[in-house]
């Protein structure tokens, strides 16, 4: 059995939701864990999930937004645009965001990046500057999407915390240099709020504003 939890992004500069990330969780005897592998589930199976979860959200009167991500095999099904074109129109009018979490192809974020503008969602690349999503990688997508997220939780459990200052500054940066929204996550306390506050980051993600639930 599978659900998607959800994990509210918080705008800080108004104190009200932004919108919600979906995470898939797989029913394992009494607990929810992780998927060990996402294509368990076939993705037809995942948009009609993403669909349930916006309803129980009530997204459609809220106008908050979804973000749904999409790993490296998903990018490279030829029938994921199709599906995620599909799953757009049923929730319309709520808003629908796609992630990327691994860094497509040049020629794949402009194939994405031009269809789902035309049907209205956003793209958005995922944990930049850690794993493959360095600069050097990416800095050719970046035109062709909407938002950048940093995830600070990343780091912390690389045992690269300390570095944290440092990137956040040259990726808010370049967020404004290509004029992309930046969500900061792994914000946990009021710490990370006045680090966010020091580079302009208005998007929040993290424990401090809730941990991943089942919507209700």
């Amino acid at each position: 059995m599978y659900k998607f939890f959800v994990q509210p992004q918080i705008n800080e500069q108004d104190h009200s939701i932004y919108g919600y990330e979906a995470l898939l969780r797989k029913r394992q005897k009494d607990t929810w864990t992780l998927p060990t592998n996402f294509s368990e589930i076939s993705l037809d199976d995942q948009t009609k999930l993403i669909e349930q979860t916006a309803a129980d959200l009530k997204t459609s009167l809220t106008n908050k937004v979804i973000a749904f991500n999409l790993n490296r095999e998903q990018i490279d099904n030829p029938l994921t645009l199709g599906a995620i074109v599909a799953l757009k129109k049923r929730l319309n009018p709520a808003a629908l965001t796609i992630e990327l979490t691994d860094a497509p192809t040049l020629d794949e974020v402009q194939r994405y990046s031009l269809l789902l503008h035309q049907y209205g969602m956003k793209l958005v690349l995922d944990d930049v500057g850690t794993g493959t999503n360095t600069y050097d990688n990416i800095k050719n997508l970046l035109p062709f999407v909407d938002q950048i997220k940093f995830a600070m939780q990343n780091l912390r459990m690389s045992g690269q915390a300390n570095q944290i200052p440092e990137l956040l500054a040259f990726w808010t940066n370049i967020a404004r240099q290509y004029r992309l929204e930046m969500v900061l996550e792994g914000v946990e306390d009021h710490h990370d709020q006045l680090l966010a506050d020091k580079y302009g980051i208005k998007i929040h993600q993290g424990y401090l504003y809730g941990k991943p639930e089942i919507p209700v």
